[in-house]
Order: C-alpha cells, then sequence, then structure tokens
C-alpha cells in the first residue's frame, strides 16, 4: 500500500522524503551548475490564417502509448532545416466559440540551412543498459512509488498547488496567471480536436473548508473541484496529422483561462540534461484515473533521455497524462536551486533498440525551440521570451 501524505498523522517514510526534497545540495554540487546560459531562439510569428470551424469528433485517449526505434530515437541528431522548423513551430488556435486560426513563425538567427551550433541540443547519452523492472500493469514499474497528497496543508503548498484537472480527464499545471500547460492528446487526437475541448475547463482543488463546510459538520474527505472555463487552446503543428512516434515529441498544448488565478505557478526551463539537475530525478503531481479525486504525487531518476523526449519509470496511470514534469534547476541569476518545470508527461512508449523491447513512461523535453514557442504563447511578444 503506498503511503499517503495528510495533515494528521503521516507514514514514516512520507517524513523521510520530505526532509529529503527540503535539504539544501552541497556547495560542490551547486558549483557544477554554473554554466553558459542556454541561447534562446527570436520567433518572428506572421498573420494568423483563418481556418475552417472545428467538429470535435475526436475521442479523448487517456492511455496513451507509442512505439519507436532506433531511428525516431536518433532522429533528434540529424540536422533540421529550417523548412522543417517552420512547420513544427506553427501552431493552431482554438478559441472558445470554435474557430480556428493557423499561426506561422520563422526562427530569426543567423544559420545556414540547419540549426546554429548554439541551438544544438545536448549530446545524446545514448542507449544504456540498465535494470529491468518486472512490470506489475501498464505504466507501474514494480513496487508503486505513488503518494497520495492530502490535507489542507499540502494541497494548497507549493508546487502541489500548481497541479490541476483537465475536463477531458488528463492533468495540467499553472505556468502563468492565466496558462495551463498540458498534453495535446487530451485536447486534440492529431487530426481533430476531442469531443470535450468544445466546452473545455480547468479544475482547482478546493479544500472541504474553502467550500463552506461548518466546523460541526463532517469534513469532506475528497476535496470539491472549482472549475473555470478556458478562452483559448493553442496546439503545435508538430502534434497535428504528424506521424505517431515523431508526434509524441510534441505532445503538449497550452490553455488560456478566461480570467486569471490567485495560486502560485511554476515558471518554465529549457530541459538540462538529467546531470544538471538536482539529484537527477524528476517530479510530477497527476489525476491518476486509479485513485479518483486525488492528487497523486511521484519522482524517480532519469532512465535516458533523448534530443526531445525523457524517458523514465515514474509509476503513473491514465489520468496523469499533462502533469508538469518539474526538476529542481539552478538558477544562476538567483544564484539558488529552484523548481522549474521542464516537460509535460504524455504517457508510454515501447523501444525497440538492436532487437531489445524495452519500455518506460514518457515526458516531452522543453528544448530551446519548444520553450522559445510556448513562451510566445505566454507572453504574446518576442522581448519579454529573450529577456525571459
Amino acid at each position: 500500500m503506498s503511503p499517503h501524505l495528510n495533515s494528521g498523522l503521516a507514514h514514516p517514510s512520507t517524513s523521510v522524503l520530505l526532509l529529503s526534497l527540503l535539504l539544501p545540495l552541497s556547495l560542490s554540487s551547486r558549483a557544477l551548475l554554473h554554466q553558459d546560459p542556454v541561447h534562446l531562439p527570436s520567433l518572428v510569428p506572421h498573420v494568423p490564417l483563418p481556418l475552417s470551424r472545428s467538429r470535435f469528433s475526436a475521442q479523448t485517449q487517456l492511455d496513451f502509448t507509442t512505439h519507436c526505434n532506433a531511428s525516431c530515437y536518433h532522429k533528434g541528431e540529424q540536422e533540421r532545416r529550417r523548412e522543417h522548423l517552420t512547420e513544427q513551430l506553427a501552431f493552431e488556435t482554438l478559441y472558445a466559440d470554435g474557430s480556428r486560426t493557423l499561426t506561422t513563425m520563422d526562427v530569426e538567427d543567423d544559420y545556414e540551412g540547419t540549426i546554429s551550433p548554439a541551438l544544438q541540443p545536448p549530446p545524446m547519452r545514448g542507449w544504456r543498459v540498465t535494470s529491468r523492472h518486472r512490470r506489475q500493469k501498464r505504466q507501474i514499474y514494480g513496487a508503486d512509488g505513488r503518494f497520495n497528497i492530502r490535507g489542507d496543508h499540502f494541497l494548497l503548498d507549493y508546487p502541489f498547488s500548481t497541479a490541476v484537472r483537465i475536463s477531458t480527464g488528463c492533468t495540467g499545471i499553472l505556468v502563468s496567471q492565466r496558462h495551463v500547460l498540458t498534453a495535446a492528446h487530451c485536447v486534440h487526437d492529431g487530426k481533430d480536436y476531442v469531443k470535450g475541448a468544445r466546452k473545455l475547463r480547468v479544475g482547482f482543488l478546493t479544500p472541504p473548508y474553502i467550500n463552506g463546510t461548518k466546523p460541526s459538520q463532517t469534513p469532506t474527505k475528497i476535496p470539491l473541484v472549482r472549475w473555470v472555463r478556458v478562452k483559448s487552446t493553442r496546439v503545435p503543428k508538430g502534434w497535428i496529422q504528424g506521424p505517431q512516434e515523431v508526434s509524441m515529441d510534441f505532445d503538449y498544448a497550452l490553455l488560456e483561462l478566461r480570467w486569471p488565478h490567485r495560486r502560485p505557478f511554476m515558471r518554465l526551463s529549457v530541459a538540462p540534461s538529467s546531470d544538471d539537475l538536482a539529484g537527477k530525478r524528476i517530479h510530477f503531481s497527476g489525476f491518476d484515473s486509479d485513485r479518483p479525486g486525488e492528487l497523486v504525487y511521484r519522482f524517480c531518476p532519469v532512465e535516458d533521455e533523448s534530443n526531445d523526449l525523457i524517458y523514465q519509470h515514474c509509476d503513473a496511470r491514465p489520468g496523469a497524462s499533462g502533469s508538469g514534469v518539474y526538476g529542481r534547476v539552478w538558477d544562476t541569476a538567483l544564484e539558488r536551486w529552484e523548481r522549474k518545470v521542464i516537460g509535460i508527461f504524455s504517457g508510454h512508449q515501447w523501444l525497440e533498440i538492436d532487437g531489445e523491447n524495452r519500455d518506460y513512461n514518457v515526458a516531452v523535453r522543453f528544448t530551446p525551440l519548444k520553450f522559445a514557442q510556448i513562451c510566445y504563447w505566454v507572453h504574446g511578444n518576442r522581448v519579454d521570451c529573450i529577456q525571459d
């Protein structure tokens, strides 16, 4: 049985967990993180083009699984030409009334045909031979290492308070006062928007006492949800009508709320190499389908990474898709470790390398180009993204 976080008596391992997450790292570890700043590309948007209204004919697929072989695993090492970049960085915007637009973008950097060395991703570590875990059921590896987040104290505490529900059954993360990141497959199947995207909403967990529960009444065990309508949804063109093994690289979408929320949000960051993450660990909280009404937290080491994906064995179930994957990243300006969103949990992938099948849970990595694209979606201008 998994340990539970609650406002009363906690499992002994929970105290150890929280203490380990709060302890500062040594000065020697901090020194390793003083690196040259990442060069961010400057994106130039074109005038949005009107599209036909969406039919909302797709079905939501919460248990998202893909297959990949050596060619798609190593494709990040191949040269990417300007015309491919412009196709991938284009994006659709879906508005609450069902209308759509397509916005294309150019990369304003001095290079001839391919990405300049400053924009190249860090070298891949190659295929790592790891110990195999016997899988009990899909997306759970060995003993279930997830923690239920319970009690007012934890639900409203950062970083757990940044996790929100998506009305299509997925999870999202707050990244600004009006914006939520989630997985693209939660709102779009690659060809059309899902039925639930017609009236898309974002749910904020609300502890019972905020919902008007009187002191004399027995508190509700499961927190209630306050729903907020979505004003617009943006999906990268790299996801729409792309081959399945490629489109997983662009499995992210940004939702704009109708009005600002008052909760803390988590800043974005270009995904560093796992060697540059505190403890080489990633974390995320989501609304797993096998634990209805509960916010579930987990953390685990990064097993491997490609140019666009993070491979790991964090225990997860359908419903966790769209969770913001974060790590402790050294912030040079602030001179301290900061939790930052470095990717979005997508789902499960079978990898076939050298005739051997391996299975992983997978998150989309925020490359410099993806970061610049999402930052433009949030801020609506280029200046803030260059300075972010």
